[in-house]
């Protein structure tokens, strides 16, 4: 038993396989967002909103069906609140009769539906949010990058940012390479996700600063697999324990935050990964040294020229 509790894994001695699979989902990730783009939602592109309520539940998959088949478009069907009041989202221009036209057709199976809005959402307002949670997200990096840098060494901040960007284009690649809608709530998400993989990425860097300081020897591939090792037990507690909930978040949670959790499950495994294998391990080709973190003693020229 303590066998097993002592094992050690050679996490940089893999970092090699790991940088070529995290290029390789880098490329992939830019690949689809520079072809396919982002399936942006009406938050970014404008379009038109009806909400109905039905007198039993329905079969969401079933509305949708029925109004790409008259013709409407991108259409996004949710629940909105209790089980029987449905959100319909149109990327398409506003007309003051669609909502009486969606009604009309949801009607058509025998269905007992009332229209309760029909409005329109502007993409000026998208396009507003749009360009202030970018600045946000610049921002937010930025002050990450001079945090790390004080707290720790600019090499740790250097490291922090390319890891943080790794997880922000991985988990948004992911969107556009599967089509996935992009809401504010999955902007929300990503936003989540760089805390997250920042908590994550500072704990493994406080234990390699402090194991540097505590060591005698300057191999740092060893210092830090025994500092990754030491952290790993609390990172894998911590990253299943939140998995386990994005994960009824996904399966009860409803179509209005669906995609948001998936954002968070995408986020907490390419963040956890990246806390090893990119946040600690890009310190190797950064060449930290145990100088950096303790300077060198200034030698005493008064005590040289004692006898």
């Amino acid at each position: 038993m303590k066998t097993l509790i002592n094992r050690q894994f050679d996490f940089m001695g893999n970092r090699r396989i790991a940088f070529a699979i995290s290029a390789a989902l880098l490329v992939v990730s830019i690949a689809a967002l520079v072809v396919n783009g982002l399936n942006l939602g009406l938050d970014f592109t404008g379009g038109t909103l009806v909400e109905v309520r039905y007198a039993t539940a329905p079969a969401l998959d079933s509305i949708r069906q029925t109004l790409e088949a008259a013709g409407f478009q991108d259409v996004s069907v949710q629940t909105f609140g209790a089980a029987t009041e449905v959100l319909i989202r149109l990327q398409q221009a506003f007309d003051p009769d669609v909502g009486e036209q969606v009604v009309a057709l949801l009607r058509q199976g025998g269905e007992s539906v009332d229209l309760v809005r029909a409005e329109f959402v502007g993409a000026q307002v998208g396009d507003q949010l749009r360009d202030q949670s970018g600045l946000g997200m610049l921002v937010a990096l930025g002050i990450v990058m001079l945090y790390v840098a004080a707290r720790f060494q600019y090499k740790f901040a250097l490291g922090a940012l390319l890891a943080l960007l790794h997880d922000v284009i991985i988990v948004v690649g992911t969107f556009a390479l599967f089509g996935f809608e992009f809401d504010l709530t999955v902007l929300a998400a990503v936003l989540a996700v760089i805390g997250y993989s920042l908590n994550d990425t500072i704990v493994v860097y406080d234990r390699i600063r402090e194991n540097i300081r505590k060591s005698r020897i300057d191999d740092m591939p060893i210092i830090f697999n025994e500092a990754i090792n030491q952290t790993l037990s609390r990172t894998l507690a911590t990253s299943g324990t939140t998995l386990l909930v994005l994960l009824a978040l996904v399966t009860l949670g409803g179509d209005m935050i669906h995609f948001f959790a998936v954002a968070l499950i995408i986020g907490v495994v390419i963040g956890t990964f990246s806390s090893i294998y990119v946040a600690a391990a890009l310190l190797l080709p950064l060449k930290l040294q145990r100088e950096d973190l303790i300077p060198a003693k200034k030698e005493d020229p008064e005590a040289e020229e004692l006898p």
